[in-house]
């Protein structure tokens, strides 16, 4: 249980259906509104690939923890992916797995390798999107997708 803010139930309600980028203060519940739009998407498309996208393995431990703990995402659905997994053990995840926690470089060059196809995609999230700038992952992603 967590308190939910009436703007987190208006940003929610807006990025299920549209592209939207969330700019808020620490702390203030990006990464619910975030959950419950994984959460829902999972759902909907069930054969489909969803991304949460973090800059930092740091950060993809964490997002995955929150968001897993926040909305009781189907673990066996989640997994994590750092440029310490190797392409082959990364194509099979691909297969086998449909909630994505990586960096931004992974998903780049596993769009480029074809072992991650853009048409599977459904849903990216981009965590520290104000990043996307010049030549950076997110932005050669973005393109991809």
């Amino acid at each position: 249980n967590f308190p939910v803010r009436q703007y987190q139930l208006d940003i929610t309600r807006t990025a299920l259906f549209n592209n939207t980028l969330v700019a808020l203060p620490t702390g203030l519940g990006k990464t619910l509104i975030a959950a419950v739009v994984i959460y829902n998407y999972q759902r909907w498309y069930p054969s489909k690939k969803i991304l949460f996208m973090a800059p930092t393995k740091p950060l993809v431990a964490q997002q995955i923890d929150a968001c897993c703990n926040i909305m009781r995402l189907p673990a066996h659905h989640c997994c994590t992916v750092t440029g310490s997994s190797m392409p082959k053990h990364r194509m099979a995840l691909w297969k086998e797995k449909r909630i994505f926690f990586l960096t931004p470089q992974i998903v780049q060059n596993d769009l480029h390798r074809g072992i991650c196809p853009a048409e599977d995609i459904c849903l990216l999230v981009v965590d520290e999107a104000h990043r996307a700038q010049g030549r950076h992952s997110y932005v050669e992603v973005s393109r991809s997708h």
